[in-house]
């Protein structure tokens, strides 16, 4: 007997159809991988081919509710076709659109807003990394994360 592949349908989160594909037999784990990928699975390890498919499920599912990471995704073809190159991305943590960053440095209170676009807003002016910032205020080169206390400390 076998059973049938659950659709989103059927299962009420994304955390629990990830879960329930270790319940699934080897069938139906390929018949799933057909009708996402087109194709046989390339490897018969089951471990893959169940991270391979929750993987595809998620990128079907968040590109339908996402619309800001599309809408960035489309900005950067359209710059690498205009330019034919694409701006650094940015690397480690970045705080949530409308967190206010608060440093207090040699006395005096600085306040910087984080952007949707992922800009920073200090002084009524907009940057596109928080570095810029903290060498605005310090008048010497920091890293934006460390001066604002978003990297953990090394222990020592």
């Amino acid at each position: 007997m076998t059973q049938p592949i659950p659709t989103a349908a059927t299962t009420a989160s994304m955390a629990a159809r990830i879960a329930d594909l270790a319940n699934w037999s080897w069938s139906n784990l390929t018949k799933e991988w057909r009708r996402l990928f087109g194709s046989d699975p390339p490897v018969a390890n089951r471990r893959f081919v169940e991270k391979r498919i929750a993987y595809r499920w998620q990128e079907i599912e968040y590109a339908k509710t996402d619309r800001s990471l599309l809408e960035r995704n489309r900005r950067r073809i359209d710059e690498l076709i205009a330019t034919g190159t694409l701006m650094r991305q940015r690397t480690g943590v970045v705080p949530v659109a409308g967190t206010e960053l608060l440093r207090i440095y040699d006395g005096v209170e600085h306040r910087v807003l984080v952007m949707p676009d992922g800009e920073f807003e200090y002084a009524g002016k907009r940057y596109p990394s928080l570095s810029m910032i903290a060498r605005e205020i310090t008048g010497t080169r920091w890293s934006g994360p460390a001066f604002f206390g978003l990297r953990k400390g090394r222990a020592r």
